[in-house]
């Protein structure tokens, strides 16, 4: 399956959640079992060889396509969360969103000192909830060795603001 028989899959929803914006529901793609395996598969080959110790999965559709990519890669998941829903020590960042802000958390225990991460998300936008998760893996000693997304969104700039050279879009919406 051809990367534009991917995007084919991918419903878009106009004037979502407010007017002049369109949507890209990636439920679409997850229901169809043949784009989900090529999408999951791609994601891993770009990963493949980086000597990952674990992927960084951020809720809620990140873990749909991080779990999956730690299952093939062999390594451990890290799940980063909305503040207040792990039940052990955590720390947070908070980030600015465009209408106010937000707070993602991890347990303090989820990575060790020095261990290489890969953040997934199922969609790259302005990079914020992004890069909040890479500062928070590194506040705990990881090496945040790359980004990946199913989806990016070109036109709002996010794979600059993540200031890294390991960003990876499978696909990208101009």
């Amino acid at each position: 399956m051809l990367i534009s028989e991917l995007k084919k899959t991918i419903r878009e929803v106009p004037d979502f959640p407010k007017p002049g914006i369109n949507f890209y529901d990636l439920s679409t793609l997850f229901r169809d079992p043949k784009a989900y395996r090529v999408a999951v598969d791609k994601m891993v080959e770009r990963f493949e060889g980086d000597r990952l110790d674990a992927v960084a999965g951020i809720e809620a559709r990140g873990f749909i396509l991080a779990s999956a990519m730690a299952y093939s890669l062999g390594v451990g998941l890290i799940m980063v969360r909305k503040a207040g829903k792990l039940p052990a020590a955590t720390v947070s960042q908070s980030y600015a969103l465009e209408y106010g802000e937000a707070t993602i958390e991890v347990h303090r225990d989820a990575v060790e000192s020095g261990q290489r991460v890969a953040v997934i998300d199922d969609l790259l936008a302005t990079g914020g909830t992004a890069r909040a998760t890479g500062k928070l893996l590194e506040s705990l000693g990881a090496k945040v060795d790359g980004y990946g997304f199913l989806v990016g969104l070109k036109f709002l700039g996010g794979r600059e603001k993540l200031n890294s050279s390991a960003v990876f879009t499978l696909m990208e919406y101009e």
